[in-house]
């Protein structure tokens, strides 16, 4: 395992970190894995989050490639969000992490 120094600081973990560390993000991308949603749904799913952080935590999974936002021109509009390729590589750390807490005693 390579060691990390401070001149050598961001690590692969940390680089995860940075993108899915937060806990609304990783519960989006729970959502995600059932396949597409739009924002009223995901919203309904993930009890206690508010429009706006939902709204900000999409957008910045939009802007590392994890999701994939389609607008459909209708009044009113309709988006729907769901995994790109690159999210769906998370899938199997996502179950992992699941198996994982399955495990541990509470």
């Amino acid at each position: 395992m390579k060691k990390y120094t401070k001149k050598n600081i961001h690590s692969p973990i940390e680089n995860t970190l940075q993108v899915i560390g937060s806990k609304w993000t990783v519960l989006i991308i729970r959502e995600l894995m059932d396949g597409t949603r739009r924002f009223g749904e995901l919203e309904r799913a993930l009890t206690g989050i508010s429009p706006r952080t939902l709204s900000m935590r999409l957008g910045d999974m939009e802007g590392h490639g994890i999701i994939e936002r389609k607008v459909f021109p209708e009044v009113p509009p309709r988006v729907e969000y769901k995994l790109s390729p690159l999210g769906k590589t998370l899938e199997p750390v996502l179950k992992t992490m699941s198996n994982w807490g399955s495990s541990v005693k509470k």
